[in-house]
């Protein structure tokens, strides 16, 4: 059976949806304790139909924070190990011969689902990694020159350790454009990381989760985040923004034309998630560097050690509206 909210029990109006993403923070917020911007980034890409891509150390939170998506918003949920020696059709499926009818009868893989997560996808080799390329982008995968349309809705949620880490193979870019943000989870704060470890077991505690959404309630809050209203000076600043990636000598390559498209949409969903009128400056600092960070190549001189402090050189670089 189908977890979640039915057709039946949608709420109608806009603050009825904007009590189901408060009810979505504050659920994730009893499991991954402390980090309620990364949550906010987590919702927000989810409503704007993107991917998502964790990327931190081993025992972070990286799998427990999709998990808790999945149960918080009521999705049908399936978990895909990446290991050197996954293969693509461990992902997509595989035809299997049945004797009895004499015929190929085709045997759906995990990625036939709407949430699924890619746990540690650096660990799997590039072809296996391909895999991934067509669902992601098309909602959709080709097997024997048959294509079948994935479900709707439908989000990947992969997480990666730092790549100097032994056993871990490199996403090529066109995968990493294919995921709309890239977040990290950091460590607790001591507060919270005391309650981590005086409290209850944090996976038995997703177990027991109720759902505060479903599918049909997911698709109507994403296309109340896709009328977020947007001005024009709010898209003057992004294509500053933009353009100074392109511009600067710090980068040596900047935001395609899908990368603007990108912080637009991503936004617009911070925006809604945070119950904002429409989309504010904040609102694109806030998604910046998630959106921007895996996206642009530094410049070898570049001064700045990291993507984020990449994105922020980028951000105190162009004049707020």
């Amino acid at each position: 059976m189908q977890r979640g909210i039915t057709l039946e029990q949608l709420p109608t109006g806009i603050d009825a949806q904007r009590n189901t993403i408060l009810q979505a923070r504050k659920t994730l917020g009893k499991i991954i304790l402390g980090k309620d911007p990364q949550i906010a980034l987590a919702l927000a890409c989810l409503l704007a139909r993107g991917h998502l891509l964790i990327e931190d150390l081993p025992g972070l939170g990286k799998t427990m924070l999709a998990q808790a998506l999945a149960h918080t918003l009521g999705l049908e949920f399936r978990r895909i190990q990446f290991t050197s020696d996954l293969l693509p059709a461990d992902v997509v499926g595989v035809s299997v011969f049945r004797q009895d009818s004499g015929k190929f009868e085709f045997q759906p893989g995990p990625i036939f689902s709407q949430l699924v997560l890619a746990d540690e996808v650096n660990r799997a080799t590039p072809k296996a990694q391909s895999a991934l390329l067509e669902a992601m982008e098309e909602h959709q995968v080709t097997v024997d020159g048959n294509t079948m349309p994935l479900s709707e809705p439908f989000f990947v949620i992969a997480t990666q350790n730092p790549g100097d880490q032994i056993g871990t193979f490199p996403l090529p870019e066109s995968q990493l454009d294919r995921f709309l943000m890239r977040v990290e989870i950091g460590y607790p704060d001591e507060a919270s990381e005391r309650e981590l470890i005086a409290g209850g077991d944090r996976r038995a505690m997703i177990a027991e989760i109720e759902p505060v959404a479903g599918p049909e309630m997911l698709i109507a809050l994403q296309k109340s985040v896709r009328a977020q209203h947007l001005s024009e000076p709010l898209i003057d600043y992004i294509q500053a923004l933009v353009r100074h990636t392109r511009e600067s000598a710090e980068i040596d390559i900047g935001l395609s034309p899908r990368g603007s498209q990108a912080l637009v949409a991503a936004a617009r969903a911070h925006a809604y998630v945070e119950n904002h009128s429409g989309v504010y400056p904040d609102d694109v600092q806030a998604i910046f560097a998630a959106v921007a960070g895996h996206r642009l190549k530094p410049a070898g001189s570049t001064r700045f050690r990291s993507p984020a402090e990449l994105c922020q050189h980028v951000l105190d670089s162009v004049a707020i509206p």
